[in-house]
């Protein structure tokens, strides 16, 4: 019998390189990672039911940047912190103590180029932000790179909306639950933020595959609020 090898007591999910179709362009990328702890009594071999826990399990979520200077930004449940690297000592310092979104942003971050498969309530809460006002009294702009990581990035530090709607294509959203929405929804809320599936809080969906998918609405507290109220007016089918 082949001898039994020690588990940790940590399960580690992660996407290695999102935004990768970008690389050609020479656009931002980055690695998203969620840390999540075995179940009490659970040794030996890992089996899917332990992976499968709902976003408000992880004990931990975070993503690196690469772009312009390397970042690590973290969270292991006592607010989010950013480090950049310092290519000189070859270490992460502390650049962005304690990060906290806005309570409502400037910036909405969408590909519009889906418009025609998207249903009414998402044309909807993608119009409002075409024509709402942010505090300051000014139109929101669009902003929109097509790499999660950097546009959540983005809205991390000036605040406002990332969104990934479903649509005729992809009903269930293309994004990942348990590698992209819920380690970032995680950090969202560690910042003060909000993470929505239109209708639901992302960290309270238990995810029913590995590779599950989500809609996702992410960003500034009223922001998002407002996408949700809009959802609300429209039952589900």
């Amino acid at each position: 019998v082949a001898p039994e090898f020690p588990r940790g007591d940590y399960i580690l999910i992660f996407d290695p390189l999102d935004g990768s179709s970008n690389i050609d362009v020479n656009i931002n990328v980055g690695t998203i990672f969620s840390i999540l702890r075995r179940p009490a009594g659970h040794t030996g071999e890992v089996t899917l039911e332990e992976v499968l826990q709902p976003g408000l399990q992880q004990v931990g979520a975070g993503y690196i940047l690469y772009g312009p200077s390397t970042m690590l930004v973290l969270s292991t449940g006592q607010g989010v912190h950013g480090f950049t690297l310092d290519p000189g000592v070859g270490e992460f310092l502390l650049s962005h103590p304690d990060m906290r979104i806005p309570e409502q942003g400037h910036i909405y971050s969408v590909n519009e180029g889906y418009w025609k498969y998207w249903d009414e309530p998402t044309r909807e809460a993608v119009n409002w932000f075409h024509q709402c006002e942010s505090q300051d009294g000014k139109p929101y702009s669009s902003r929109y790179v097509g790499a999660l990581v950097a546009d959540f990035h983005r809205t991390l530090i000036y605040g406002g909306i990332y969104m990934y709607p479903p649509d005729a294509n992809k009903p269930d959203g293309k994004l990942r639950l348990m590698c992209e929405a819920a380690p970032l929804a995680f950090l969202a809320e560690q910042a003060g933020g909000k993470a929505s599936d239109g209708r639901r809080r992302i960290l309270e969906r238990k995810p029913e595959r590995l590779h599950a998918r989500t809609p996702l609405f992410i960003g500034s507290r009223k922001d998002v609020e407002a996408v949700e109220r809009i959802y609300a007016k429209h039952p589900l089918a």
